[in-house]
């Protein structure tokens, strides 16, 4: 087969790659492409469970099988490690999100003429593609699908409606934005709707934050088996059995360690499930997460301590950081900078660094390097099945 090439693995933006340095949409390993474009599947090329797909933003491989998308989970990870010539001592097996486990979405709904649309954008796309099905999301989440579409229906105007969904220990969280639902008809209309679908929260934003229109009991999250509040707009970890692999990580990690560091700590995700055998500072600059931290903490009289901090502002200084048996970071997508240069100039000697970007990731970790710290663990994390979004757990010892 004269001037056929064969993917060899998938790119960072989910494009095939060939050894020649060609780029194939909607390739993987071990398909082969011609010089006219033809591609022949091969072996890891697999029919997509959703109809929707490629056309809908949600996911970019659904072609691949099990063993390519693990694959590829693994790749950027430790690729990105070696860009930065980051010696890896183990590479723990990658973890990958099953099908229907997402519990939380923003999706996007418009009022039509013929009624309305509601689903994900297209990918590069302002445009909507009207959801179906799905098979990333769970199902407490795609059974509200076409229940908010109706109400777009009905009470949308000529913007577009983003609805952010998350399920709590109550159910349901939803939050729209982009419907007034002024009026008590409207209103009425909203609490109906609330009843019906049994949603534990639903808040309208009309510009100025999220109002709580409906919320039976108040909402919380259990973390570490705390039932923590759960604020409008708060941050989870994407799946449970995500969670579930990261906190256990970092449990593993700092086994032995009686004090520790969490920082960006959130809601309390892996403080929470640290404390107990030793005592957690949970770091946080988002006041609302802040305060449900520490309420939890203070029910429960648990041994958390927090502390409202912007760590990029206002890190945590050499002598602060070299207090604690061990740090845990699990910061934004932006990464740590300003922080991981005051972790490398201090004593401490062990780092968990939890990432939800590995470019980020690999240039802390490179400054932790420089500064005597060795990569002892690293363990890639599919969270966002079918999607080009990667994660994972680090463990750095000096």
């Amino acid at each position: 087969m004269s001037g056929t090439e064969t993917i060899e693995r998938i790119a960072a933006r989910g494009d095939g790659v060939t050894a020649s340095g060609r780029h194939v949409v909607r390739g993987v390993p071990g398909d082969v492409i011609a010089a006219d474009g033809t591609l022949t599947p091969g072996p890891h090329h697999v029919e997509p469970p959703c109809r929707h797909f490629p056309g809908c933003g949600g996911c970019q491989l659904q072609h691949a099988d099990e063993e390519a998308l693990r694959q590829f989970v693994t790749d950027r990870v430790v690729h990105a490690a070696e860009a930065q010539d980051i010696a890896v001592g183990a590479v723990l097996p990658t973890h990958l999100s099953p099908p229907h486990s997402r519990r939380r979405a923003t999706l996007h709904g418009l009022r039509t003429a013929k009624g309305a649309v509601l689903g994900f954008r297209a990918s590069g796309s302002h445009r909507i593609v009207d959801m179906r099905e799905c098979h990333i999301l769970v199902p407490e989440l795609l059974a509200l699908v076409a229940p908010l579409r109706a109400l777009v229906a009905a009470h949308g105007e000529r913007q577009a409606v983003d609805i952010e969904l998350t399920l709590v220990d109550q159910g349901a969280d939803c939050t729209i934005k982009g419907i007034a639902a002024e009026g008590l008809a409207a209103t009425e209309a909203m609490l109906d709707f609330a009843r019906d679908q049994a949603l534990a929260r639903l808040s309208l934003d009309r510009g100025y934050g999220p109002e709580t229109v409906w919320e039976p009991e108040p909402l919380t999250v259990t973390l570490g088996g705390y039932a923590v509040p759960f604020p409008h707009g708060s941050f989870l970890q994407p799946t449970r059995d995500g969670e579930s692999v990261l906190v256990g990580d970092a449990a593993d990690f700092l086994e032995g360690a009686s004090t520790v560091a969490d920082l960006f700590s959130g809601l309390g995700t892996f403080a929470f499930a640290l404390a107990g055998p030793r005592k957690v500072l949970a770091v946080e600059a988002a006041r609302d997460a802040h305060l449900a931290c520490k309420g939890a903490a203070n029910a429960r009289q648990a041994p958390v301590l927090t502390l409202h901090r912007d760590l990029f502002r206002n890190p945590l200084q050499p002598e602060e950081a070299s207090r604690f048996g061990a740090i845990l970071l699990d910061p934004p997508r932006a990464g740590a900078r300003e922080q991981v240069a005051q972790i490398a100039a201090s004593t401490a000697t062990r780092v968990a660094y939890v990432s939800c970007n590995p470019a980020s990731w690999a240039r802390d970790a490179k400054v932790l390097v420089e500064a005597g710290f060795r990569l002892e663990k690293l363990r890639p994390v599919g969270q966002f099945r079918w999607s080009t979004h990667v994660e994972l757990t680090s463990y750095f010892t000096r």
